[in-house]
């Protein structure tokens, strides 16, 4: 059922029951508003991405209030997704920021009314000292729109507010309708995954989207060994000096990456008493098959690799196929993507159960069975 603002009560909810309900009505009508814009938004919203695209300059977004907010929301969608944008507020463009309008650029103006006077102030400025004006505003026809290019409507929407009077719901139409222009002129700019990187090199985003050199370990930090070497001498000089992996990377005589051994591999060997084996070329019982990423490749690649082969270490390697470091699971924790993806308790446990029992050689070359740690 598709709520409306007079199913609102303008009583003021008591028990935590009502409250609930109340937000729960707010979200339904802001959603089922969205819903129908999406039917109803016409091409001049394809229009208008297309200028953004194509403009030479910069997009220069105004509006006041909660508009105003609305604007300099998009212009950091904007900036951030391959189109420069600045925000111009019409008080201060009246006492010289007018000046900050160039002829290639392109100017926005919102406004649900069409009647903002500090809006409607500047626009006939605006709209001769740039290549062009475009309005989003709630109707084709108010004040706004006679003056501009272009006018993306919204169309009318009846506020959330259970007093009919808070912006709510036609703010939350406006923001949409712009996040979606930004979107496609993103699109049609040709803005990819790396120039997202490059333009979000901090937090969460940057973490991921950084190049997996920046975080794999670098070879000085793994296990590298010849796979022509025993696995018992492997075992034991890999774990020498080195901060500790699960893997040693094996290379052939040309010093390009053969193959992988791993502790599990080595449990499995005594697992099946095979113990000549640990005497044996090391060649002979690694996994030859495995998966590796280029030097360059995007962190969060080589996290959806990590995650879709359920393994916990990637080798790096350059174009050649040579090793230049590894990526272990345990450096890329951090990042929200693998934290949010890892099973539940229940099913760790069962996984772990399900794995060979740890095993490790000692300095001496003595295999001995150790309880595995449990990571943090």
């Amino acid at each position: 059922m598709i709520l409306g603002v007079n199913d609102l009560s303008s009583q003021t909810p008591v028990t935590p029951l009502e409250r609930l309900r109340l937000i729960r009505q707010v979200l339904a009508i802001e959603a089922a508003a969205l819903t129908r814009l999406a039917s109803d938004i016409g091409p001049e919203s394809v229009d208008a991405a297309e200028r953004i695209a194509a403009c030479q300059g910069s997009i220069v977004i105004t509006g006041v209030g909660k508009a105003g907010w609305i604007g300099q929301k998009w212009v950091a969608t904007l900036g951030s997704t391959g189109n420069r944008a600045h925000f111009l507020h019409p008080s201060e463009a009246v006492h010289g920021d007018l000046g900050r309008v160039g002829a290639d650029d392109l100017v926005v103006a919102i406004s649900n009314s069409g009647r903002s006077e500090e809006v409607l102030r500047i626009a006939p400025y605006l709209a001769n000292h740039s290549t062009g004006l475009i309005a989003i505003t709630g109707s084709p026809c108010n004040p706004l729109a006679d003056l501009a290019d272009l006018v993306v409507a919204v169309g009318h929407h009846d506020e959330a507010d259970p007093l009919g009077l808070a912006p709510t719901t036609s703010t939350t139409a406006i923001l949409a309708v712009c996040d979606a222009i930004a979107m496609l002129a993103s699109r049609l700019v040709g803005f990819a995954a790396h120039d997202f990187a490059r333009l979000h090199p901090g937090g969460s985003l940057g973490h991921k989207l950084a190049p997996v050199d920046r975080l794999m370990r670098p070879l000085s930090q793994c296990r590298i060994a010849a796979a022509e070497g025993t696995v018992r001498e492997t075992m034991v000089a890999g774990g020498i000096g080195v901060r500790r992996t699960g893997a040693v990377m094996l290379v052939d005589r040309q010093g390009l990456l053969a193959g992988l051994f791993t502790d599990s591999d080595l449990a499995r060997l005594l697992e099946k008493r095979l113990d000549d084996s640990l005497d044996g070329p090391i060649g002979a019982v690694m996994t030859s098959r495995f998966r590796k990423v280029e030097s360059g490749s995007l962190l969060v690649e080589a996290i959806e690799v990590l995650k879709d082969q359920r393994i916990s270490e990637l080798p790096v390697v350059d174009a050649l196929g040579k090793p230049i470091g590894l990526l272990d699971i345990t450096d890329v924790l951090a990042v929200q993507e693998i934290a949010a993806t890892q099973p539940s308790g229940a099913t760790r446990s069962r996984r772990r159960a399900a794995q060979p029992p740890a095993a490790g050689l000692g300095a001496d070359g003595v295999v001995r069975m150790v309880p595995k740690r449990r990571r943090a």
